[in-house]
């Protein structure tokens, strides 16, 4: 297998922490050969309350990646998240300007740049703008206009911006941990890219990477992205509830909706009793699993009630293929059925899949935004942008022995 590159994406989120390191290869398939998770500590909902932990989590996760691959972090594509986030869409018109009127790579970033030239205030930074499709003398749907006859080109861009503060502290804590950022990219649209298929994207799909402290929202249609937005509700919520309703504490809370919690409630039999720690209590007591499954149930449809609401405002009945549920919190029983209930839309609970390398733990909704951050950067390489791409050696026996084997069997 011939290297085209090596990528890393750093996933700072509520919960946890998680460093990957990804080679990609020559045919643009991704082998995991690294990866690093640690509970996150100094973030709240998905944004950096504390420098210092922020800073310790993702040294951790990131020396654990290096020592598990014998490869030397020093960039990384890195995920950001937080209600901070917020999109709008824009168009941008020139005129050709090449004498013979074919549409060049110089008009179609001068559209971008006018497209890009929208009032934003002063406290927001823009994360990406995307291309959503481009209209030729008046010809729409076009989606690469290089080389086509025109007078005039207009571009239609979907712009993400974040909140100038928050950006900078994440990159003051990435930078603190001895790492460079290749590029921030929003959480949703890392997720979107691990978990939709293009049928979904052209069709029009929305994907909601439900963490601990946010879901991540990216609406597309006609392949591009359209709305994009996080809604400040999670996975801690739900446990929240449990530890106030049950009496106990946030870890033995988080523990019982893993084990024994549903959004099902017609799958739960009225007489099942589990066993609580309750605070203050060595002998703890034991509840009905209904009780428990109520609260879970509770929570859960009123957080589907916000998504609908949200997917409403952004666009109805523009998702003809549905919602791709993904995240940690996507995991509890029932949620892909009582998704369906509320939002009234197809739901399928997704998974990052057709990776490679080291991928025991990694295949599941709770790692979408991690494999979605290395797949963004592999997609940048087909693009022939100029992003960096071999990371460093580690200096170890191991690495130096491999990369000589490689060089000798390539």
């Amino acid at each position: 297998m011939e290297r085209e590159a090596v990528l890393v994406a750093i996933d700072v989120g509520t919960s946890k922490v998680c460093a990957l390191i990804g080679e990609v290869s020559r045919d643009g398939r991704l082998t995991i050969m690294g990866h690093g998770t640690v509970p996150a500590s100094g973030l709240r909902k998905g944004v950096v309350v504390n420098i210092d932990q922020t800073v310790r989590s993702i040294a951790d996760a990131v020396e654990r990646a290096e020592r598990l691959s014998g490869w030397k972090i020093d960039r990384a594509f890195v995920s950001v998240g937080g209600g901070h986030i917020e999109s709008l869409n824009s168009t941008g018109q020139v005129a050709v300007t090449a004498h013979h009127r074919e549409v060049t790579r110089e008009d179609v970033n001068r559209a971008i740049e006018v497209a890009r030239a929208v009032s934003i205030p002063s406290n927001r930074e823009v994360l990406h703008v995307e291309r959503r499709g481009f209209i030729v003398d008046g010809q729409e749907g076009v989606k690469d206009p290089l080389g086509m006859s025109a007078l005039r080109l207009e571009v239609e861009t979907h712009i993400v911006t974040a909140s100038a503060t928050a950006v900078q502290n994440l990159s003051k804590c990435v930078a603190a941990a001895g790492v460079k950022i290749d590029e921030l990219v929003v959480s949703g649209l890392a997720a979107a890219e691990a978990v939709l298929t293009e049928t979904e994207k052209d069709l029009g799909v929305a994907v909601a990477d439900i963490g601990a402290g946010t879901i991540d929202l990216a609406l597309f249609r006609e392949g591009a992205p359209f709305h994009t937005a996080v809604l400040p509700v999670g996975g801690i919520n739900v446990t929240n509830d449990i530890a106030a309703v049950l009496k106990t504490s946030l870890q033995a809370a988080e523990e019982l909706k893993i084990r024994h919690g549903t959004c099902d409630l017609a799958a739960v039999d009225d007489d099942e009793a589990i066993s609580v720690a309750v605070l203050g209590d060595e002998a703890g007591r034991t509840v009905s699993r209904r009780e428990l499954s109520e609260v879970i149930e509770a929570r859960m449809r009123e957080t589907f009630e916000l998504l609908r609401d949200e997917l409403a405002s952004a666009g109805p009945g523009l998702l003809p293929a549905g919602v791709v549920l993904t995240g940690g919190a996507a995991q509890l029983a029932g949620a892909g059925q009582l998704g369906r209930e509320v939002l009234g839309l197809p739901v399928r609970i997704a998974a990052p899949s057709g990776i490679g390398g080291l991928v025991d733990t990694l295949l599941t909704p709770a790692y979408a935004t991690s494999i979605g951050l290395l797949l963004w950067g592999a997609g940048g390489l087909g693009a022939g942008e100029s992003l960096r791409f071999e990371s460093t050696p580690a200096l170890g026996l191991f690495a130096r022995l491999r990369e000589a084997l490689r060089s000798i069997f390539p």
